[in-house]
């Protein structure tokens, strides 16, 4: 056998295997003596049946399958062994395989493309990140307080008149034309204009406004219709609603079943315990999300300062032999996502082949059973679940082929990468108001 590397530039090459007659044919034979030994063929006592036969309808098969499992071994191997940092995969050249005779005992020769990520270093020094943190102050908690209140309270339908917050239910109907729907309409889906028709009503009351130009957006359009996109976005002309309830939730009032509600039962047993507990709470989203924050951010300043060539047109090539579904016009737009994707993956990788980072499989185990423990817990269970605890971890790792353990692993080394990272670079901590913070989220 004879492997031959051909590097055309730092980002791609070809790999050239030669199979002689000896590297395939010893395992060639050996699948014929199977076979004849398994062969049911009439007019033939099992394992009578002459290798001539057996030659003349397998014998092709055979050696195909044989040549391509050693082909795909060797190839592998020399790719370990050669430490080739191959993307995507090698994509053989079909017109190699298509050349081949496989009647004449000849030497066989494939040409595997590959495609490669050009050497590039990652610099760690001299990195300053902004880290926003939020400081729960009194304001911000009692906003939390009042959200979590009506997020628990008492669904009612007053007469009216309607007040902020309010959601209505009655009939939409076209003035001209048969179309008619009774649902629920919120006012936060309607325009600016149209949202002052609604204050003050009633049950009883009906409003009229043009349907093109009442509601926020299309998605609010098709809600309130009941219809999907397309079709809410051929009506036309003025409709008119009719209100026959109101829907008002009545705050929570901050008693022990809504402390209960919220933290489980006994957690806390005072409004004084409730308040400690939410601004607690509240603090540990904020600084989870700032850590977030400041991730996307290294991610983001690692990927602009790290130069990475990549095989542009072989991994193209490479996406659309694996998605032959694909068009080319969805390669070409979703490529660029694919490619900076793929630079953070190896940007990721060095970093934590540099600083020797691994996962325990053990850690992996324990965050999905973190994971199950939170599930649990929303619907009241607690301890008596740890019993059976590993087996529905094991089952959910198993899932899928080992998909689910490998994203878990990813996470778990992708979460260790990013902590090497923010303790070497400098995180330049600022604080801001909850509204600038959500901001900054929304462009992150």
């Amino acid at each position: 056998m004879d492997i031959q590397l051909d590097k055309k530039n730092p980002t791609e090459a070809s790999i050239k295997i030669t199979l002689s007659e000896a590297d395939y044919q010893p395992k060639v034979e050996e699948k014929i003596r199977e076979y004849r030994k398994k062969a049911q063929i009439k007019g033939f006592r099992p394992g009578k049946v002459p290798d001539s036969l057996i030659r003349k309808m397998y014998g092709k098969s055979i050696l195909v399958d044989e040549v391509n499992q050693l082909l795909s071994s060797s190839l592998q191997n020399y790719i370990r062994e050669n430490k080739i940092n191959v993307l995507g995969e090698p994509l053989p050249r079909r017109e190699d395989a298509a050349s081949i005779d496989w009647d004449s005992k000849q030497d066989l020769s494939f040409t595997f493309d590959v495609g490669m990520a050009g050497d590039f270093e990652v610099k760690l020094d001299d990195l300053t990140i902004e880290r926003p943190s939020v400081a729960v102050d009194d304001a911000l908690l009692e906003e939390t307080l009042d959200n979590l209140r009506k997020q628990f309270g008492q669904m009612t339908n007053p007469e009216g008149p309607a007040q902020e917050g309010d959601m209505f239910y009655g009939e939409l109907k076209a003035e001209e034309g048969e179309f008619k729907h009774n649902g629920l309409l919120s006012p936060e889906d309607l325009t600016a204009e149209t949202q002052k028709l609604f204050k003050g009503l009633k049950a009883g009351d009906s409003v009229s406004f043009d349907i093109k130009e009442a509601f926020a957006n299309p998605s609010a359009l098709a809600t309130a219709t009941g219809l999907n996109p397309e079709e809410a976005d051929k009506l036309e002309g003025d409709f008119t609603f009719t209100v026959e309830k109101l829907n008002r939730r009545e705050p929570a009032e901050l008693n022990q079943e809504l402390f209960d509600k919220i933290f489980g039962p006994g957690v806390v047993s005072s409004e004084e315990e409730f308040r400690i507990k939410v601004r607690e709470t509240v603090q540990e989203n904020y600084d989870r999300e700032a850590t977030r924050l400041a991730n996307a951010r290294i991610r983001e300043a690692l990927l602009s300062r790290t130069d990475i060539a990549l095989p542009d047109d072989f991994l193209k090539r490479w996406l659309k032999a694996t998605n032959e579904k694909i068009t080319d016009k969805e390669l070409e737009d979703e490529y660029p996502i694919f490619a900076t994707d793929l630079r953070w993956s190896l940007i990721q990788n060095r970093i934590a082949d540099t600083q020797e980072i691994k996962v325990d499989p053990k850690d992996v185990m324990e965050d999905v059973k973190d994971g199950i423990r939170q599930q649990f817990r929303q619907y009241g269970m607690g301890d008596e679940i740890e019993e059976t605890l590993d087996s529905y971890a094991t089952n959910y790792l198993q899932d899928k082929d080992g998909q689910n353990y490998m994203r878990v692993y990813n996470k778990l080394r992708s979460d260790k990468v990013l902590e090497a990272v923010r303790q070497k670079a400098t995180l330049s901590e600022n604080t801001v108001t909850a509204e600038e913070f959500r901001k900054q989220a929304q462009v992150n």
